[in-house]
């Protein structure tokens, strides 16, 4: 006869959904219950065939008893208020203890619901994902991950066979958030979500989107990362960046690919330690302001450079850990360097164990492939319209600015984001609700970061790789603008670059190739940008695109790096171009830093250190960068010669006068109109043969005399070196 079953005790059907894991709401099952007066507990715990409970400190509780062979039990225990407790499990291979994750209350609360459903919560960071801490008097690692539309989501690892039975977590229903806390789970394990999707189906194991650490690839699970703070000891350079304008400071930016900008002896790829013990002082000895980084954040496929990530929380292991990642910026701040991480909020890719189909349903990404899939890229656009998307991207801005101490974001793809048609063909788009083009909830989504970037962390900046006349771009959001601190003038890099790639004998006829970006050069705070985009994909390098033989092409790109230099603009170069690296740049090995053995490589590394030297030294050429009154043309129209003359200055500085000639022609007594008489130092001679020129020039000086006539103070008559700059600095009595 079967023995009668107590009121409190588990059904069978209940029971087989727990031990075949299919139960939705297991804290309703597991854990302690009272009944009356009596406590009683249940568990799960596979292979054990007794099961004794126990208070922390090891008071015994009782026995339960095992009701399915698969180890569950349940049974009365004297316990006197709920706590956690320990069970001593044993079968006939001997004993072990488990501390019963389904004893422990809920780590987030009634204000993480609320701002979380509001879509303002700016913590999220701290509270999603995986955090190791003590809890109720127990070490271990809180789980916290958003699938509203999932049956069932379990934590796996290496703590619990990879075993989706054993802990499932516990649903918030309001905000479709599952969170666990696994008593000892501690840094290093490595861990995935299993996920029974609405319709019952078992999903593809997903990583973790909140995961501060992740596998090396090809391994693609989340790891619970050390929360041992890090031992920065950058102050004095954190509190010294929050009052700097960045408009009106010097930047050249040198942007960089971690995993090809040199390699170890034996190919590998150097370590975070390492790149700081050598990028970090060859950019600072370069005068270079700031390194920026091709995206860092965790990736699985290398030929993707990052720009596909799969970890936007988790510094890639590639290069280390991500305490390694922070001594690498430490390294840099302490070396006077900012650090720019190139951020990728526009798509992500659809790796089965990444952000599609996150819960079975298009969570992260639009439903609608014309507004959800992006045909270039073959990846998903972000549902910006959706609070839980935003603010999953909003906090991530915030977390490496504050967790990494980095002082800007440039913003990849931002002309995708506001584009609803962007590569798309008639019929092949959702226009907005007011029948437009312009993605609303982009715009939004981007105002958002913007603000909350410059609000929460004052002293970094954001930077919209924006390749459209979207007007407004760098315009704060409150005169609704997107809030950006500067965008890339595409427009400048394709113009120059088409100049320069023609024979000299033709462009007297594309003068305006030069001119034109004038017109619009204050309409943004912009950045002008040789970046990666121009040296891959068939474009070969910057040396190879100039016209002309060998010399000629070490002389056109020292021409062209100091036209850009005197160029109202901050500035910003690929690695390898500063010493003309000659094969198109490649993420599969290191540059060729073999080619600084021949006077020519050399001659251009030293312009770019002199170019960024005088750069930073002259306010003329950096504190008016982004204001109309800090450029004066001098010669716009001497298309004859192919020569351009223009002034720089800035309140309480001495005026730059720059002259560019972009002929193979030496001009002997060219009269060039000067802002002032007396003595001008010839600062850069891109002809100097220091940078392997011929050393045409005027021996370092220039004097103008009073009088002009037209109209300007002064004139020179000046030596002009065939295809060369000159930056030239007045020396006041």
């Amino acid at each position: 006869m079967a023995k009668k079953q107590s009121g409190w005790q588990a059904d069978p059907q209940t029971i087989s959904r727990i031990v075949s894991g299919q139960h939705d709401d297991p804290f309703s099952v597991l854990g302690l219950h009272q009944s009356g007066k009596q406590w009683f507990a249940r568990a799960y715990i596979p292979y054990a065939e007794t099961l004794e409970a126990l208070t922390l400190d090891g008071k015994s509780l009782g026995s339960l008893e095992r009701r399915d062979d698969a180890g569950f039990f349940e049974g009365e225990i004297a316990l006197p208020s709920r706590q956690p407790i320990l069970y001593r499990a044993s079968n006939s291979g001997g004993g072990w203890e488990v501390v019963d994750p389904y004893t422990f209350g809920p780590v987030l609360g009634p204000m993480d619901d609320y701002y979380i459903g509001e879509g303002s919560h700016l913590r999220l960071f701290d509270k999603m994902g995986a955090h190791f801490m003590t809890f109720e008097g127990v070490e271990g690692t809180h789980f916290a991950v958003w699938a509203p539309n999932a049956q069932r989501v379990s934590v796996i690892g290496s703590f619990n066979e990879w075993d989706g039975r054993r802990h499932p977590m516990r649903r918030r229903s309001e905000t479709g958030i599952w969170e666990i806390f696994l008593p000892y789970v501690k840094p290093g394990a490595q861990y995935k979500y299993e996920i029974i999707g609405k319709a019952g189906n078992l999903l593809p194991l997903k990583a973790d989107p909140y995961a501060q650490q992740a596998e090396m690839r090809p391994k693609t699970a989340s790891i619970v990362a050390d929360p041992t703070p890090f031992d920065w000891t950058d102050q004095a350079y954190m509190e010294a960046r929050k009052s700097r304008d960045y408009r009106r400071e010097p930047m050249s930016v040198y942007e960089v690919h971690l995993g090809s900008w040199r390699r170890r002896p034996d190919g590998g790829f150097l370590s975070y330690d390492q790149l700081a013990e050598q990028l970090v002082p060859y950019a600072a000895d370069m005068g270079f302001t700031h390194i920026e980084l091709m995206p860092i954040t965790e990736h699985p496929y290398d030929p993707s450079w990052g720009y596909q990530p799969t970890g936007l929380y988790a510094p890639t292991a590639r290069f280390g850990d991500p305490a390694g990642f922070a001594r690498f910026v430490n390294a840099a701040h302490n070396a006077g360097l900012g650090v720019i991480l190139d951020w990728v909020p526009a798509h992500f890719p659809t790796d089965e164990h990444g952000l599609a189909k996150f819960d079975g349903t298009a969570l992260y990404e639009h439903a609608d492939p014309r507004q959800g899939y992006h045909p270039d890229w073959n990846t998903a656009i972000y549902n910006f319209g959706r609070k839980e998307v935003s603010s999953f991207l909003v906090n991530n801005a915030l977390y490496w600015l504050e967790k990494f101490h980095l002082d800007g974001l440039r913003v990849d793809a931002v002309a995708s984001m506001l584009y609803l048609d962007y590569s798309r063909q008639p019929g092949q788009w959702v226009p907005n609700q007011h029948g437009g083009n312009e993605n609303i909830e982009a715009i939004a989504f981007l105002q958002r970061v913007n603000a909350e970037t410059y609000g929460q962390h004052p002293g970094t900046f954001t930077v919209a790789e924006e390749s459209t006349s979207w007007p407004g771009v760098t315009a704060p959001t409150y005169a609704k603008g997107l809030g950006f601190g500067f965008k890339w003038n595409m427009g400048f890099m394709n113009d120059t670059l088409r100049y320069m790639q023609r024979d000299p004998i033709h462009r007297r006829y594309h003068h305006h190739d030069l001119t034109f970006g004038l017109l619009y050069a204050f309409s943004e705070n912009f950045t002008l940008p040789l970046s990666h985009d121009e040296v891959v994909h068939g474009k070969g390098s910057l040396l190879t695109k100039m016209a002309g033989d060998d010399w000629q092409k070490f002389a056109n790109l020292r021409a062209y790096y100091a036209f850009m230099w005197g160029y109202p603009g901050k500035k910003l170069l690929f690695m390898g171009q500063e010493f003309g690296q000659r094969e198109e740049w490649s993420e599969v090995g290191a540059l060729d830093w073999w080619l600084l053995d021949a006077p020519s490589h050399e001659g251009l590394r030293r312009l770019i250190s002199d170019l960024n030297t005088v750069y930073r030294e002259l306010p003329a050429l950096h504190a008016r960068d982004c204001e109309p009154e800090g450029f004066e043309w001098i010669i716009a129209s001497d298309q004859a010669n192919s020569i351009l003359a223009w002034m720089r200055k800035a309140p309480d500085a001495s005026p730059v006068v720059v002259i560019t000639s972009l002929t193979p022609v030496p001009r002997e007594k060219y009269r060039l109109p000067m802002p002032a008489a007396g003595r001008w130092i010839e600062r850069i001679n891109t002809d100097a043969g220091w940078y392997a020129g011929s050393n045409a020039g005027n021996q370092g000086v220039i004097t103008a005399t009073p009088g002009n006539e037209y109209g300007y103070p002064a004139t020179a008559e000046i030596v002009v070196p065939p295809l060369a700059t000159l930056i030239l600095q007045f020396e006041p009595d």
